[in-house]
């Protein structure tokens, strides 16, 4: 395994200017004319979001340096971007550079090494912004090009990016029995790692037991940022089609939640995992919660109809988060705050979807359980702090930014 800082230096040497520009691992390697990549065949797993500050793709940028990757793979919404949630833009030829684009998101490890295979893949690049949540699908892309890297002898690059949301950890642990594809190894709900510290914790800590580490795992350090370090003045490009802000990004690691529940997560509105409601709820939801005084957020009465989704082309009330502090907010502990206060408001209303999905977004039967049983939030959060002292320890040494 190794590490890079764009030719300049190793490990933890890209917190190193906290006052300067934040230049990503691939800005870095582009700037070298991708020298790094020449006469080795190259696939890419990346999507919209693989961009340079110029906006120009990753992609693009190396086919224009005379470097073309022999494929890409595409992600959950796809390469391009065009799919909604779950879905994905299947196999084709990129019209624009004439590559083979491969469909990634859902296909196990055995499959992936197949088309790494295929396509003659020796080297794995992957660069895509994830947001910093367990649930968010790419970092999961990720661990399977990792295990389908191993198994053909791919050397695996990660160009890195800053997490959007901090390098804070929260939340609970994923229990393995609630594995899926929204959680597959147990980490925390709010992991507050990047990409490139994901991988080579995922190197060390899962895939040893998991089908075999990756024996050449590079990682391109970002240079310019820090833990706390939330405006990176990059261009932001939405990493998928509900997460359209900065702003969405500091609270959809808590009010994803709202997936599990019968309430709109605001999908199919303007401002979705902002904008949160159902019929019959009303203005006593943002009073109540704003009566709690949380950290960093101020909640506004919200009146919607989404024309997606939960309740599409329905007249719904809620709340619009407001977050007025991004340093003090915490959005999982915010999310069951807005939990417990809407059960115990709208009992009526209330309910859990059908499925448990929320089961599988928290990472066990436990959040629903307590909830049920009348837990207040500060129970609920107290309930997974050993296992979330337990995992910051864990995760320390695979943390390359101060």
């Amino acid at each position: 395994m190794g590490a890079e800082d764009g030719g300049q230096g190793g490990v933890g040497q890209g917190g190193g200017e906290q006052s300067g520009v934040v230049r990503t691992g691939a800005e870095q390697w582009a700037a070298l004319g991708w020298r790094e990549l020449a006469g080795r065949r190259v696939g890419v797993l990346t999507n919209p979001t693989g961009v340079l500050v110029d906006q120009t793709h990753v992609v693009d940028s190396m086919v224009a340096a005379g470097v073309p990757p022999v494929a890409v793979f595409g992600p959950e919404h796809g390469f391009r971007g065009t799919a909604q949630a779950g879905g994905s833009e299947g196999d084709y030829l990129d019209p624009r550079t004439s590559i083979p684009v491969y469909d990634a998101y859902g296909a196990d490890a055995a499959k992936l090494a197949g088309l790494l295979t295929k396509a003659g893949v020796e080297h794995v690049v992957f660069d895509i912004a994830d947001i910093g949540a367990r649930f968010y699908t790419y970092i999961w892309s990720m661990y399977t090009a990792m295990q389908a890297a191993a198994r053909v002898g791919a050397r695996f690059t990660v160009l890195d990016r800053p997490n959007p949301v901090g390098g804070e950890a929260h939340g609970p642990q994923l229990d393995p029995a609630y594995a899926t594809g929204v959680g597959r190894k147990p980490i925390v709900q709010q992991h507050g790692m990047t990409v490139g510290e994901l991988a080579g914790f995922f190197n060390a800590e899962f895939l040893p037991s998991d089908g075999g580490a990756v024996a050449d795992l590079r990682v391109v350090e970002v240079r310019g940022w820090r833990r706390s370090r939330l405006d990176t003045g990059l261009p932001w490009v939405p990493p998928s089609p509900n997460v359209p802000t900065r702003d969405t990004a500091l609270v959809y690691p808590g009010t994803c939640l709202f997936e599990g529940l019968v309430f709109s997560e605001g999908r199919g509105t303007t401002r979705p995992f902002e904008t949160i409601g159902a019929p019959g709820l009303d203005w006593r939801w943002a009073e109540d919660l704003n009566a709690r005084g949380l950290p960093g957020v101020r909640f506004r009465e919200a009146h919607f109809t989404p024309w997606f989704g939960k309740f599409a082309n329905t007249a719904c009330s809620g709340v619009a988060l407001q977050v007025t502090d991004p340093g003090g907010f915490d959005a999982i502990r915010t999310a069951v705050e807005m939990i417990v206060v809407a059960r115990s408001r709208y009992p009526v209303v209330f309910a859990w979807r059908l499925d448990n999905w929320i089961d599988k977004l928290s990472g066990s039967d436990r959040l629903r359980r307590m909830v049920d049983a009348g837990a207040g939030a500060d129970e609920v959060v107290g309930a997974w702090s050993d296992e979330l002292s337990t995992f910051r320890t864990r995760r320390r040494r695979h943390l390359r930014y101060r």
